[in-house]
């Protein structure tokens, strides 16, 4: 065993200890790890030789107590089951990283009573400030996070009417603008597979915006026939198909996701179905699996990695005493292959 080397066993290595072994002050070691441009190249080198040789690690518990802060960010995503929230979130951890913070992430299955448990035991383990989806939840939960003074964004939504700090964008208006380009296109039948729009803001007003899009055009929006079910491939096969058992049959359905498009696309492939030609199909997010479908989604493209940089940008803000705005982001439409022209009737 090396000189001044801790010995093994089950004991874990101090401060103390790693100052023994390297042969200097408690003040030298703590400003090696915390401050290390304040310390020469040589010493440096002994102090972090001498943390690797005995496996120390800092005590982040008492430096959060000393700081008032863990530099613990919490993220409480719907799902993990799809891509859905991939590319967001690894955006938002990417700049907090760069800002010394940690990323804790939960998945509330879309329960609204899970997420309000998840919220309470992450502050209650120290998260300084929390990333949520969509701003339906019971307002006690905004009471319980404003009286512990932890910030929260909300994501995937935009509402400059709230008081609630939000990044995202304005899904009824995105939803519109694509159901404008397939009333565009002569679809008159229209039909749409979405979540459950009770406790999901966000498939609500996309929802919504169909149907403000059809009343626009001359048409009744109580004519959309809307199938709710979970995001999921097989979900949106199953709802596809229920929709073209309608009469008359839809020309074009719009779908909540990618996800709910793609489960529709393989329906239609088992019912013989052409796409475009006898039927349209739409999604909502831009997600990679939307480029490498069967056929190419036309769907509505979210700024996913924007929308995460700028949440953790704004958390960063909030934490640090400041007042940062509510970002609204613009969304686009991808026209793919599987939108086309209303058919002619005989194909119906």
């Amino acid at each position: 065993m090396e000189d001044n080397a801790k010995p093994s066993g089950t004991d874990v290595p101090t401060l103390a200890d790693v100052a023994v072994a390297a042969g200097v002050s408690t003040a030298t070691v703590s400003r090696c790890l915390n401050s290390p441009d304040r310390v020469t190249q040589k010493t440096l080198k002994i102090v972090m030789d001498a943390v690797d040789r005995l496996g120390y690690s800092p005590n982040y518990s008492a430096r959060a107590l000393a700081a008032g802060r863990t530099n613990t960010i919490g993220a409480i995503i719907p799902t993990m089951e799809n891509a859905i929230f991939a590319r967001g979130i690894q955006a938002f951890q990417e700049e907090l990283q760069q800002n010394g913070c940690t990323l804790l992430v939960a998945s509330s299955s879309y329960r609204q009573d899970l997420e309000e448990e998840q919220i309470k035991t992450l502050t209650v383990r120290g998260a300084d400030a929390l990333l949520l989806i969509g701003y339906q939840r019971d307002p006690k939960v905004y009471e319980f996070l404003a009286k512990r003074k932890i910030p929260a964004v909300l994501t995937w939504v935009s509402d400059p009417d709230s008081d609630h700090l939000s990044v995202g964008f304005n899904n009824r208006q995105a939803m519109k603008s694509l159901a404008e380009l397939v009333l565009e296109n002569g679809h008159k039948v229209m039909g749409c597979i979405t979540a459950e729009t009770s406790a999901n803001d966000r498939a609500r007003d996309r929802v919504s915006g169909i149907k403000d899009a059809m009343k626009e055009a001359g048409l009744d929006p109580s004519e959309l026939l809307v199938e709710e079910t979970h995001y999921s491939i097989e979900n949106g096969d199953v709802a596809f198909r229920k929709l073209m058992a309608a009469r008359p049959r839809p020309t074009a359905v719009m779908c909540g996701n990618d996800v709910l498009a793609v489960g529709a696309l393989r329906a239609a492939s088992a019912l013989k179905l052409e796409i475009p030609g006898d039927v349209s199909i739409t999604g909502f997010d831009d997600i990679e699996l939307a480029s490498v479908a069967p056929v190419p989604l036309t769907t509505v493209h979210v700024p996913h990695r924007r929308m995460g940089q700028f949440a953790a940008q704004a958390l960063m803000a909030a934490l640090n005493g400041n007042a940062p705005d509510n970002i609204e982001l613009p969304t686009s439409i991808c026209f793919r292959e599987t939108l086309g022209k209303a058919p002619a009737p005989n194909k119906r």
